[in-house]
């Protein structure tokens, strides 16, 4: 159970909080997720919802790299909704099942070259809060300086959300793979 009430509806909101919520709900779709607890701080869902539209889909940082970082992030934090929700969306953008199981066992083993580069510049950036030489080389070969700079805010962004919904408990969607922890 959420240690704070889960908001679900702009309804439940009046005023300028009901507005944001609105917004939110036109951009999203729906109140869920981190954004129904955001909403107890309005202004704040606000920016971050706008900062979340920037990280999940505007940019020239592949899709697909997005989402195993936020794969990795949800794994690390052991954030049951960003791990659910970006597993829906990795089958949605290609991500191989054998990926996201290593990525949940925390393993290398049988994921593409191209894609453990992400996974292992997600976990060293996380688990040691910086990335080695090399690989941090390698990636910024790859990606170039602007997509080297949208994937650290990425993990950092993910980082956010996965921290959020941990700290206030918030349920995941139980239609979503759970993580074992």
């Amino acid at each position: 159970m959420a240690r704070v009430p889960v908001l679900k509806s702009p309804d439940e909101l009046t005023g300028e909080a009901r507005r944001i919520a609105e917004k939110i709900v036109d951009t999203r779709k729906a109140l869920d997720g981190p954004f129904s607890v955001w909403m107890h701080a309005p202004e704040w869902a606000e920016r971050v919802a706008h900062l979340g539209s920037m990280v999940r889909w505007e940019g020239t940082l592949e899709l697909r790299t997005r989402t195993l970082a936020a794969l990795v992030v949800g794994r690390h934090f052991q954030a049951q909704y960003v791990w659910g929700i970006q597993g829906v969306i990795g089958a949605e953008r290609d991500v191989p099942r054998v990926t996201i199981d290593a990525i949940r066992d925390e393993r290398s083993d049988s994921i593409p070259p191209e894609d453990l580069q992400i996974i292992d510049f997600t976990r060293q950036l996380l688990r040691k809060n910086r990335i080695d030489a090399p690989l941090a080389a390698a990636v910024m070969e790859r990606l170039g300086a602007d997509q080297y700079v949208q994937l650290t805010t990425c993990i950092g962004y993910y980082a956010m959300l996965a921290m959020t919904v941990n700290g206030v408990e918030l349920e995941p969607n139980p239609d979503h793979e759970a993580l074992k922890v």
